[in-house]
């Protein structure tokens, strides 16, 4: 073996990820206000970038982000990007080392029949006639604010330090949640003083406010009643008595009969349990959807949210005075690399808005039972059905069913929340949704009456109605559902009926 230097020639292949193309793969994740988000800043930080309402007009020496309404298009051209020259399209699996040939494989066939594509543009199905959603969102003053104000003519000048803190470690439902011994160690101060704020503050509204458990919460509220009498005082130290629902040892711990027994949990079902909720520390967060889907006489139409997505414009009249004065080389180089940016910018947010639209419309298509006939109709689904479908990769579906919203008919629904898996009929059909078993569960639940239905009891019903579903499954269910077993239902049961 010669150890004399050479050069030698070596063909390989391998995926080079351009900080452009990064860019593109992860607009395909962000809904559309995180992409409202991204252009203000992509604005902010490239001169020949503006962004413009959905409804303004497009200026002639400006480049718009196409209108997917007014190409009508096939899909599958959309999505491939073939009309963007060599850019890659945003189809690639970027998880593995190897390169992923799919500039063929995604020039598969688009939608056919009854469905029909709409994308971004102005007038959409929640213009500016639609409901402002963040006209719901809550204003009201936080429970802090509240019982600071309180606290200033009622605590004395020299404990307002100690209110101050105790009300900052009281939770959104009203409680205390740290002992008062490390308060009192924290701040300096003898405990039997933190105790005489903490005796304030309990008296402050709402009622119940700064207890430390449920047992104080619901005394303090009997005490402002003027209902704690040494019955009720047992009743609440014995509320997990009342839970079980051993109402003959309560009744015999409280020395009363059924009558006073049944009034006593009457009126601690009329107390609140989390008083502190009824005031909001954070602002409600509304969901604004990124899809529409309405159905029309051609079959369903599927556009994109055009009021949360500002139109992306590239200034090239900007550029030609900039670029037609006297500059050095770093200008010039300055200069191109901006105009670059923004055309990419533009081109990537075309071609996620045309690969949602695509995506969108398959969901549409699997699910249309859903859609006309509700959830009991809901097929199940996986990302690679679609994926196989639309001849893209697994990963381009999960990016663009991440954090994104549809409304319809029916409500506002996840993206992700078509996707679900699969159980098997019991007469050998066709298999059916998990979501479909648990709103029948739900419903079956909901219509028991007065005889509690047993989880064996509940497959029994469901394997009847073509379900074929174990039990362990059907109480994972449940309990997903937030139901509780028919033990707990029948104790609840109980209580109702002597409150």
């Amino acid at each position: 073996m010669s150890l004399a230097p050479r050069l030698d020639i070596r063909q390989s292949q391998s995926l080079v990820m351009t900080p452009q193309l990064q860019q593109a793969i992860k607009l395909l994740a962000l809904s559309n206000l995180e992409i409202e988000g991204f252009i203000a800043e992509e604005v902010e930080r490239n001169p020949l970038l503006e962004a413009s309402a959905a409804e303004d007009s497009d200026a002639p020496d400006r480049e718009p982000v196409p209108d997917v309404r007014d190409e009508r298009v096939a899909a599958d051209e959309l999505v491939a990007g073939t009309g963007s020259g060599d850019e890659p399209t945003l189809d690639v699996d970027y998880a593995t080392e190897s390169h992923q040939q799919d500039s063929v494989a995604d020039g598969g066939s688009g939608m056919d029949g009854a469905l029909s594509m709409t994308g971004a543009s102005a007038g959409g199905a929640a213009g500016e006639d639609g409901p402002d959603l963040d006209a719901f969102a809550d204003t009201s003053l936080s429970l802090a604010d509240h019982l600071l104000a309180q606290a200033g003519p009622a605590i004395p000048h020299d404990d307002a330090f100690i209110a101050a803190h105790l009300i900052d470690q009281i939770d959104e439902a009203g409680y205390l949640t740290v002992s008062l011994l490390d308060i009192a160690n924290r701040l300096g101060v003898p405990l039997v003083r933190v105790e005489r704020v903490l005796a304030t503050i309990q008296t402050f509204d709402p009622t119940g406010v700064g207890a430390r458990d449920l047992s104080e919460c619901l005394a303090l509220q009997a005490k402002e009643a003027d209902r704690y009498d040494p019955c009720m005082a047992r009743l609440i130290d014995n509320l997990d008595l009342l839970a079980r629902g051993e109402l003959t040892r309560l009744k015999r711990m409280c020395d009363v009969d059924d009558e006073d027994m049944a009034d006593m949990i009457r009126e601690l079902r009329g107390y609140d349990p989390k008083p502190g909720c009824r005031y909001g520390g954070e602002p409600a967060q509304s969901v604004t959807p990124d899809l529409f889907v309405a159905r029309t006489k051609a079959g369903w139409a599927i556009e994109i949210n055009a009021t949360t997505l500002p139109r992306v414009l590239v200034n090239r009249s900007y550029y030609t005075e900039l670029s037609g004065g006297q500059q050095d080389k770093a200008s010039k180089a300055w200069l191109s690399d901006c105009l670059a940016s923004a055309n990419w910018l533009v081109k990537a947010l075309d071609q996620r808005q045309r690969t949602i639209i695509k995506v969108a419309t398959e969901i549409v298509k699997q699910q249309e039972a859903f859609f006309l006939k509700g959830v009991a109709h809901l097929r199940p689904l996986t990302l690679r059905q679609v994926a196989d479908a639309i001849e893209m990769h697994e990963s381009t579906v999960s990016r663009v069913t991440s954090n994104k919203y549809v409304s319809c008919a029916r409500g506002l629904y996840e993206l992700k929340y078509f996707f679900t898996s699969a159980i098997q009929s019991a007469d050998g059909g066709e298999a059916v949704s998990a979501q479909a078993v648990k709103s029948a569960i739900r419903a079956l639940i909901d219509t028991e009456g007065a005889k509690i239905l047993s989880d064996d009891t509940l497959v029994e019903l469901l394997n009847g109605k073509g379900f074929d579903i174990a039990r362990r499954t059907v109480a994972k269910y449940r309990e997903a559902l937030g139901i509780g077993s028919s033990v707990q239902r029948r104790r609840a049961r109980t209580l109702e009926g002597a409150g």
